[in-house]
């Protein structure tokens, strides 16, 4: 007799199903629905920036448990981990020449454990990295994101140079984990650990770009004006947009594959009592 399937297996598997339009609806629909939770649910939306940066954390943290349990950092990009610390480094310096506060030193905190793993693969499990898979050439995002800023920066009141390092910063870290997709494809297998690093970013970016919007509704578009005036203020909302959208499609395969995991898991009894 054939097993029925559980609500969660038949709503993964009718999604499955679905065309791409309509699985790109479905998503937006969710992320929409998701923001409209997230508004009900958390009164100060600051915190969600907050969240966004402590689940980046716990995402370090994941790589840390890995390199130490498992010695071996296959499946890693070290370029994804440079373009980290780059984008740390600049946001730290502005950090401290323009507004110091809790995300200095939550950033803080990112920054050195993200160097620990630069030299945790660089030197101690050298042996291990899989330098011809990370093969993505970051110059092609470091100059394009150093050109953009030049051209759109925040206009406040700050000096010039800290304002094309401040625009520099956000532009680099939206498109930082291209790399890390690439190791992906390119190995196709996506080692556990990595997965949840990744996934834990796809989070973190999430809960970011629901932060600016929020903020955007909630100040009913003051806060674009307060980012400064011209281009910039849509530029960060989009930054925000398009990493959440790079790591959206990661983070659908990667929560489908742990429902079909466990679904698989809680019918494994019913299916080997069946003759």
């Amino acid at each position: 007799m054939k097993a029925t399937k559980r609500p969660i297996q038949a709503v993964a598997t009718w999604v499955r199903r679905q065309p791409p339009k309509i699985k790109v609806f479905l998503a937006v629909v969710s992320g929409l629905a998701a923001l409209v939770f997230l508004r009900m649910v958390v009164h100060d939306h600051d915190n969600l920036f907050v969240a966004a940066e402590a689940v980046h954390s716990i995402g370090i943290s994941v790589l840390i448990y890995k390199l130490m349990k498992e010695k071996t950092c296959a499946g890693l990009s070290l370029k994804s981990q440079e373009l980290t610390a780059i984008f740390l480094v600049v946001r730290l310096y502005c950090s401290f020449v323009m507004e110091y506060d809790i995300h200095t030193l939550l950033d803080s905190a990112t920054l050195l454990t993200t160097l620990w793993v630069i030299y945790m693969i660089r030197f101690n499990l050298r042996s291990s990295y899989m330098e011809d898979k990370d093969n993505f050439a970051i110059y092609y995002l470091v100059i394009p994101c150093a050109l953009l800023a030049l051209i759109i920066h925040p206009a406040t009141h700050h000096n010039i140079l800290n304002r094309i390092c401040w625009a520099f910063c956000v532009y680099l870290e939206s498109i930082s984990v291209l790399p890390q997709l690439r190791v992906m494809q390119n190995t196709k297998i996506v080692e556990p650990f990595t997965a949840h690093y990744v996934f834990a970013l796809g989070v973190a970016r999430f809960l970011s770009c629901a932060h600016w919007v929020l903020q955007v509704l909630d100040t009913r578009g003051r806060l674009l004006t307060a980012l400064g005036y011209g281009l910039w203020p849509s530029m960060v909302l989009l930054s925000e947009i398009v990493q959440t959208f790079i790591l959206a499609d990661f983070c659908y395969y990667y929560v489908k594959r742990w429902c079909s995991w466990w679904t698989t898991c809680s019918t494994a009894p019913l299916r080997s009592g069946v003759s």
